[in-house]
């Protein structure tokens, strides 16, 4: 059988998977999701000796460290993966949301809210998507197919076992979980011919495999993920919080979508700002490539190309540039971002405002850490991806980006005059 074969061969089973989970009630789904997270539980062992194996041939292929930290699970990372699926259990149903209305024709109209049916991810070296994805598709009552890196192929085998048998305790057919087990280019190619059988496609990754599922898809994709989000520092900024704020934006987690790119800072207080942040970030060993004025302030720092300010890194890496004002700051993000998260720094509520009201971005923040762009963080339990489209879900996708509606319509003979 061919790489199109298997990958329609596992479409087709997960989309005659659907009824089994989107016909349940949500104290059933939730039971699901708490067998999911008990067998994660019991079974942690087995996923991390699936994910040693990972780790030692991506260190032999030379996987730069950032990315080796994404692809890393342990026993606290897998901890806190389960627990994130028991808070699932804690919110609402996303399938209860319905409301009715009476039509002077007589009708009675109600939507109802209804699972998409099939999602597909395609996602590089995170294991942690696989469970994330899975945890929120069994919530909102889809079946999910799951097309990992092959950086992580082992572990997401495992895991994908793992709640394959959970989730068959519970009477749910274990094809609402499905894991593409080719990491060829030709089966993601495959994936996205899956017209008829597939109903949304969320791509997790770099610029290069999102722009692949775009241009090529003939299903369609929710666009998320690529993270060139800014750090603006005004000349209003407090620059003990505007340091601690920065820092951590950019070197909590460099290789997440989230992390900061680009240090956009005030004239008046750029040399003031600059070698302290510079400083703070010494440990990280933070390479800073900044405009002439950031170099002239900054002899350390390499001069900066304009492909510098278009970069999602995901490294200890930062373009740096010296604005005139607020906005050139808004301009300059506007033109060079991705849509993601960006951040303003400074205690004048009016510039913040005009801020938040000017940047075109999923999310702005106001002395915040772009850090927080997460579907924990903003109560959502887990995440699906951070939609940086307009259409459908923008910003960080929980339950009810995954649902849509279905208008059922009551009549007694009625017809249309």
């Amino acid at each position: 059988m061919s790489i199109q074969e298997d990958v329609r061969a596992l479409c087709l089973a997960a989309r005659e998977a659907v009824p089994s989970i989107a016909n349940t009630d949500g104290e059933a789904r939730n039971r699901a999701l708490l067998a999911m997270s008990a067998a994660l539980r019991a079974r942690t062992a087995e996923i991390l000796a699936a994910n040693e194996d990972d780790l030692s041939r991506a260190e032999e292929n030379g996987v730069p460290r950032v990315m080796l930290d994404r692809l890393r699970l342990s026993a606290e990372r897998i901890c806190g993966i389960a627990t994130a699926m028991e808070a699932l259990c804690a919110l609402p149903d996303p399938l209860a949301r319905s409301e009715s209305w009476q039509r002077p024709s007589g009708l009675s109209i109600t939507r109802q809210s209804v699972p998409l049916g099939v999602v597909a991810i395609i996602y590089e070296a995170r294991p942690n998507v696989t469970a994330d994805a899975a945890a929120l598709c069994i919530k909102s009552g889809n079946a999910v197919v799951l097309r990992g890196g092959k950086e992580a192929i082992a572990t997401n085998r495992a895991i994908v076992t793992v709640l394959q048998e959970a989730i068959a305790g519970c009477g749910i057919d274990p094809n609402a979980i499905s894991l593409v087990t080719s990491t060829s280019r030709e089966s993601a190619d495959a994936l996205l011919q899956m017209r008829g059988l597939v109903d949304a496609l969320i791509p997790r990754g770099g610029k290069g495999l999102i722009q692949n599922c775009v241009e090529n898809a003939k299903i369609p994709v929710i666009e998320t993920g690529a993270g060139n989000c800014h750090v603006y520092v005004d000349a209003a900024a407090n620059l003990d919080k505007a340091l601690r704020v920065a820092v951590n934006a950019k070197c909590q987690r460099p290789s997440v979508c989230n992390a900061a790119e680009s240090l956009l800072v005030h004239r008046d207080i750029a040399e003031a700002f600059l070698p302290r942040f510079a400083e703070a970030t010494r440990p990280w060993q933070v390479e800073l490539r900044g405009c002439p004025r950031t170099c002239a302030i900054l002899p350390s720092a390499k001069p900066a190309t304009e492909e510098d300010y278009l970069t999602e890194y995901n490294d200890f890496v930062m373009s740096v540039l010296v604005v005139d004002g607020l906005d050139e700051a808004i301009a300059h993000i506007n033109r060079t971002g991705t849509g993601h998260s960006e951040a303003i720094l400074t205690e004048d509520t009016a510039a913040a405002a005009r801020f938040m009201q000017h940047v075109d971005a999923a999310a702005v923040y106001h002395n915040a850490s772009t850090r927080f762009t997460d579907g924990g963080e903003f109560g959502f339990g887990a995440e699906i991806g951070i939609s940086t489209q307009k259409l459908h879900a923008r910003g960080p996708m929980g339950l009810e980006a995954l649902t849509t509606v279905k208008y059922m319509v009551t009549g007694d003979g009625t017809v249309r005059e």
